[in-house]
């Protein structure tokens, strides 16, 4: 059985101008998907999509850019067969107490509020797709708790309920699931790639991070793509509601 989405398989990659989602652009174009990247227009400056994919400026918290990217999608395309929703950031790392509700909003606005929208936007698309699947993108920190993440660690949690509560709905038309990352060697380290200040410092040390791993290394980008094209194809095609946790062994549930 192919694992993988067929040629033509029509996917949105939300979030596709990051570490993951240019490598998952990458590996989905060589298979030959059709793909549109939705991204904030200082992340599609910065990492131009390649030649053939459809692009939308996107902030993923305006309900009025993510509705009209879905409705430049359905102009060119008719319909979507995939789904993948990488949007996110973190924020800077504070204990609760020390946490001001407007940087508590940003951050969950930032990605439970996006991915609501985001899926909202996307479903009547994917319905008149075929085989549609969405897969959210998560984060380990929405299960294993680590001080100073308390807003990120929260809406990812969220988006995992967001993702069962997807599959329940719209079964058996579309299938909904989550791959939740560990650390991953990217851009995100440092804010994230629309959002990276220069000269910002990272989160944490990742060697020593990875260090204390179980596989002893650190997340690439690449770790992060065959499962979200796993999840999108056939050879997932009996999972919906799901989470497949991507860490190196940090967490196994």
């Amino acid at each position: 059985m192919r694992l993988r989405p067929p040629a033509g398989f029509r996917v949105a990659v939300v979030g596709g101008c990051g570490g993951i989602g240019r490598s998952l652009v990458a590996a989905a174009l060589d298979a030959g998907m059709a793909i549109a990247i939705l991204d904030l227009p200082a992340s599609l400056a910065a990492h131009p999509p390649p030649a053939g994919c459809l692009t939308h400026a996107v902030d993923a918290t305006s309900p009025t850019d993510v509705e009209s990217a879905f409705a430049g999608i359905r102009a060119d395309w008719g319909a979507l067969d995939g789904l993948v929703n990488l949007c996110g950031f973190s924020g800077p790392r504070k204990p609760l107490l020390e946490l001001e509700l407007t940087a508590w909003r940003e951050v969950t606005q930032g990605n439970l509020d996006a991915a609501f929208l985001i899926s909202k936007y996307a479903l009547p698309l994917l319905l008149q797709g075929s085989a549609p699947a969405i897969v959210h993108v998560a984060s380990s920190l929405a299960v294993k708790a680590s001080p100073g993440y308390g807003p990120y660690a929260s809406a990812k949690a969220g988006i995992l309920a967001l993702t069962r509560l997807l599959a329940s709905e719209h079964s058996p038309s579309i299938r909904v699931n989550a791959v939740a990352p560990s650390a991953v060697r990217t851009e995100f380290i440092t804010g994230g790639t629309g959002r990276k200040v220069e000269g910002s410092a990272p989160l944490f040390d990742l060697d020593d991070y990875g260090r204390a791993l179980p596989l002893q290394r650190v997340a690439e980008a690449e770790d992060v793509v065959g499962p979200i094209l796993f999840l999108l194809g056939p050879g997932s095609r009996y999972m919906t509601g799901q989470v497949l946790h991507v860490n190196g062994g940090l967490f196994q549930p």
